[in-house]
């Protein structure tokens, strides 16, 4: 593609990602899709939808991390792989919006800042080698998938529907760490391990409310 052509369809991606349609299309049905909703208490709902607004925020980060990293990576390969994680994780956002809408929640209205943090990151760690970029991918979903084992211990044990999308996204991202690794990453220096922890908590605690 042009260079235009490339700044419409990242622009098109983003604009996807920022602002949910009223259905979010995804290659696979959501995990909690056969399974009942149970009734929450109010106190219960609204803790339910801060986790899972956190989590949508985690996707939309690691959405533009993908695609930053995508347009400055330097083998093809690399850039495919890139392109098809980034593709997986829209299934994370639409199984996201779907139960923030069922919680009558909304996505994080910090989004947009989250967003333009990361895919200057990625393009960044794409810029600096393939191999580095693929580190931030394995390390990125390695905290992330903690987070989401940490989420999972905090929902209320009724709500199956939660815990099945969490489960299956933590699956995802823990195979998005062991794909990063099989193609060469390499491990990062133990303080950008560190600043990318406080910006994950930072993201965390300010998401869950807004």
């Amino acid at each position: 593609m042009s260079t235009l052509d490339t700044l419409i369809t990242e622009v098109d991606n983003a604009l996807r990602t920022l602002f949910p349609p009223a259905q979010r299309t995804s290659t696979r049905p959501s995990p909690a899709q056969s399974l009942t909703d149970i009734d929450l208490s109010i106190k219960e709902k609204k803790h339910v939808a801060g986790l899972m607004r956190v989590n949508h925020a985690g996707e939309v980060c690691a959405q533009a991390l993908y695609q930053g990293q995508a347009l400055t990576a330097q083998l093809t390969h690399i850039k495919k792989q890139m392109s098809d994680a980034a593709a997986e994780e829209i299934d994370h956002l639409a199984w996201c919006e779907e139960r923030l809408t069922e919680l009558g929640s909304k996505p994080s209205l910090l989004n947009p800042f989250w967003y333009g943090g990361s895919i200057i990151l990625g393009a960044l760690a794409g810029f600096v080698g393939d191999k580095v970029s693929l580190g931030f991918v394995a390390e990125t979903e390695r905290q992330v998938s903690a987070h989401l084992q940490h989420h999972l211990q905090q929902l209320p044990a009724k709500d199956k529907k939660s815990q099945a999308i969490l489960f299956k996204m933590k699956e995802d991202e823990e195979q998005h760490a062991t794909t990063a690794l099989n193609a060469g990453a390499i491990e990062l220096p133990y303080i950008v391990k560190q600043l990318m922890r406080v910006v994950s908590k930072l993201m965390t605690k300010s998401s869950y409310y807004v």
